[in-house]
């Protein structure tokens, strides 16, 4: 009966990952390294990585992701300039003070 779980859950997990481009057989990457490497590129203006990071899980997946980065950058840049999260994430975008 486990044996079957697992290759449920096998498949299920497979099925999060898209398959690689140029048949490299190198292990596959994650959703973190994945939205580290989209977000990166996107920063940098680098279409050619931001394609090829896309192409490395489903596009939930790195959406899921880029949002976990965001978050984890707003909290860090809050804790490094001592003010709420909420005022950080409206400075880097741009907008007044709430």
């Amino acid at each position: 009966m486990w044996g079957r779980v697992r290759r449920i859950g096998v498949r299920v997990a497979g099925g999060l990952r898209t398959p690689e481009k140029g048949g490299r057989a190198a292990r596959p990457h994650n959703l973190f390294e994945a939205a580290a490497a989209y977000v990166s590129a996107c920063a940098e203006d680098d279409q050619e990585r931001i394609d090829e990071a896309s192409g490395w899980v489903s596009p939930e997946a790195l959406s899921f992701g880029v949002n976990e980065l965001a978050c984890r950058a707003v909290v860090a840049l809050a804790r490094e300039r001592g003010e709420s999260p909420r005022t950080v994430a409206r400075a880097l975008l741009g907008l007044p003070a709430a």
